[in-house]
């Protein structure tokens, strides 16, 4: 009963499943309308459930067949400069490096800004935000505060006030940029 993608049986996969969401078999048995026997036996890999069963003790476990049998694997590990998507606006260019971060709990973005140039103030919303100076030298602000960061210098803070940065180098300035959750 392995699934083939993983390396997991379906039963050890429940078990899992069972166990994220803090119920006991006999829990799980009782809201399924099954016994205890029986989840124990498909857990161990001794019998199969029907479609229908599975389906049932898959909703009950917030889950879908599409997800359990879902290939983790499947899922983009490494992305190149192909992958990315740019998009210039007037003294800013910001690049996204991983083009599905909007469906992840962060989002990491390259931004560049020509001198003198800023991010449009963002207003304050949920969030931490993390940058790296790559090169040049930006001032960031938050709220009423603000600091210059050198490149080979971080920044973090939380989204919870007005922030944005400033290119205060003589050149371009260019920061690795990520906001969770998405905000870019």
């Amino acid at each position: 009963m392995n699934d083939g993608k993983t390396g997991h049986t379906i039963g050890a996969k429940l078990r899992d499943l069972r166990l994220k969401n803090g119920l006991t078999q006999e829990e799980l048995a009782d809201r399924a309308e099954l016994s205890k026997g029986f989840i124990s036996q498909l857990e161990n890999d001794l019998t199969s459930p029907s479609i229908a069963t599975l389906i049932d003790i898959l909703t009950l476990l917030g889950s879908k067949l599409s997800e359990f049998f879902a290939d983790d694997d499947s899922e983009r590990l490494v992305f190149t400069s192909d992958d990315f998507f740019e998009k210039k606006y007037e003294g800013e260019t910001v690049t996204w490096i991983v083009p599905t971060a909007q469906k992840n709990a962060m989002e990491p973005v390259i931004v560049e800004l020509a001198r003198g140039e800023s991010t449009d103030a963002d207003i304050p919303h949920e969030g931490e935000e993390f940058g790296y100076v790559l090169s040049g030298a930006v001032c960031v602000v938050v709220g009423d505060r603000e600091e210059r960061a050198n490149a080979g210098d971080t920044f973090y803070f939380s989204s919870d006030r007005k922030h944005y940065i400033k290119n205060v180098s003589d050149g371009i300035s260019k920061i690795l940029w990520v906001s969770c959750p998405p905000t870019f």
